[in-house]
């Protein structure tokens, strides 16, 4: 391993800010990560991996371990389903694309999500009506604390909305350093309730969609809303879709009876974060070099040199704006890092 000094992370964040880490180092196997996490040097250690989920700020007094394991192997298989242990280090679309190479069905609504595998249990992450945790079966992590390789099970975990043990009690305590999945073989459960993938295969002429073709149908949906990170630096969704309770949907959908929105149980209701945002103005704006996208309001974008705290500043506006206007609370979904 290489310890750098005065690293900078611009390409270790599809943000693309360029802020500085006083250090980072590379780890690509356990053993390197239990050693690196047993150095008693470095007061405060940062873990990244594909960068997708974070804001940095400008300069970082950190040691950043970028985890870089990679690999796929086959753990156990029946005629109906088959278990796949990812390396965390893993591109979660390449891997994805992989599985249904393979015929395995399960992440396909999740195509084009950017990040790592090893980070997606952290966020429980989730696309057009599947969430990580539908084919989730463990995960190994080494404590941060003493180093061991532990197993955390589904229940372990603590699935929520965007949200995890990983973000929770088990905060800065575990580096994941492995997913198994369980994905089925044959009579592949499809998801296409979300409306625009049904328009997306009506307008294919798709009328039985496998799951490749349901896989095809997010990624031409999410090329037309979301910018490309290597050519315009984004985190994809900067904010959480509120979830709220039934009163206050009652007294939001009476005053905007034309809002879409998802029932998530008879008690509360999912609301697209992107839609309030857009009523509050905010879409296709720019502030200096830091703004929201043209066609989902529901990103934030550096357009050159914005900083970690222009981005900031604007997410703060938008909360704002959306409450004022709405009495609905937003919350980012990305990690702010200084």
């Amino acid at each position: 391993m290489i310890i750098h000094e005065h690293f900078s992370l611009k390409n270790y964040n599809t943000f693309g800010i360029d802020a500085t880490a006083r250090f980072f180092v590379e780890v690509t196997s356990i053993e390197e990560l239990q050693d690196i996490l047993g150095n008693k040097n470095y007061d405060r250690k940062i873990i990244i991996g594909g960068g997708s989920n974070i804001l940095l700020s400008d300069y970082i007094e950190a040691l950043f371990i970028h985890v870089d394991l990679k690999g796929k192997k086959i753990i156990s298989e029946s005629n109906e389903t088959v278990e796949v242990q990812v390396m965390a280090g893993e591109n979660w679309h390449d891997m994805v694309m992989w599985t249904l190479d393979q015929n395995f069905g399960g992440l396909e609504n999740m195509s084009l999500i950017p990040g790592n595998t090893g980070t997606a249990p952290i966020q429980n992450i989730g696309a057009y009506g599947v969430e990580l945790k539908d084919c989730f079966v463990s995960c190994e992590a080494v404590s941060i604390e003493n180093q061991e390789l532990v197993t955390l099970n589904k229940e372990d975990c603590k699935f929520g909305y965007r949200d995890s043990f990983f973000k929770n009690e088990g905060k800065d305590k575990y580096v994941i350093t492995s997913v198994t999945f369980s994905f089925s073989k044959k009579d592949h459960k499809i998801n296409s309730g979300y409306g625009a993938i049904e328009q997306q295969l009506e307008k294919d002429s798709i009328s039985d969609p496998s799951i490749k073709d349901i896989s095809n149908a997010v990624i031409s949906i999410r090329q037309s809303k979301l910018p490309d990170p290597k050519v315009l630096g984004n985190s994809g969704s900067f904010f959480k879709n509120p979830i709220v309770e039934k009163e206050i949907f009652e007294e939001f959908i009476l005053n905007n009876s034309e809002a879409p929105f998802y029932k998530v149980s008879d008690e509360y209701y999912k609301i697209p974060a992107g839609w309030l945002i857009e009523q509050c103005g905010f879409k296709g704006k720019r502030f200096g070099d830091a703004g929201v996208h043209k066609n989902q309001a529901l990103v934030l974008v550096n357009y050159d040199n914005a900083t970690g705290k222009d981005i900031l500043n604007l997410a703060a506006k938008i909360i704002d704006a959306v409450k004022t206007k709405f009495n609905i609370e937003i919350s980012p979904e990305v990690n702010l890092i200084k």
